[in-house]
């Protein structure tokens, strides 16, 4: 009897664990469909890349913070050819002068298979040196893609101040 009750027990935690789990994914999915009508309304002409891209990844809630050593982090949903395919988790660290916390949405643009599959498999990363443009009407006119990528980003709250270098790890999980 108490081997029954243990089972039942563990098999009741881990319903209640999945059902929290996934009611955070659709939370994620339902911010980052909201994300892309905010990013479109400050910028129209994203529309296009949002459709012509062979995916993107949306993160709609960034954290960042730091003062002297900075982190940021998020998660996200990943789409392929418009179609939902997996989840992303987003970290960062910096060192430099800064300080502060802020919150904003980013987007990544695949410009083809060979570089979405690059994420997928957790093999992307970004370094000082790769620069995110600032979502605003007739910014993404002009971007271009670089190494196969195109990153936007759109503040939502808060203020940092930073002088510093430092990278965006990504872990893609499929559905």
């Amino acid at each position: 009897m108490k081997k029954l009750s243990f089972i039942i027990l563990v098999a009741l935690l881990s319903t209640v664990a999945y059902s929290q789990s996934d009611e955070k994914q659709q939370q994620i999915i339902s911010d980052s469909k909201e994300a892309k009508q905010t990013l479109i309304k400050a910028d129209g002409s994203m529309n296009k890349l949002f459709s012509s891209s062979h995916g993107y990844v949306i993160f709609p809630n960034v954290g960042k913070g730091g003062l002297g050593v900075g982190g940021a982090s998020g998660k996200g949903a990943v789409y392929e050819k418009g179609k939902l395919i997996g989840m992303a988790k987003l970290t960062q660290v910096t060192i430099g002068l800064q300080a502060g916390g802020q919150s904003f949405i980013e987007v990544i643009f695949f410009e083809d298979k060979k570089h979405l599959d690059r994420f997928k498999e957790n093999k992307v990363e970004f370094s000082a040196q790769m620069s995110a443009v600032a979502a605003a009407e007739g910014a993404s006119k002009d971007a271009k893609y670089v190494e196969g990528v195109m990153i936007f980003t759109k503040a939502k709250k808060g203020l940092m101040a930073e002088v510093s270098a430092g990278g965006q790890k990504f872990k893609f999980t499929p559905l």
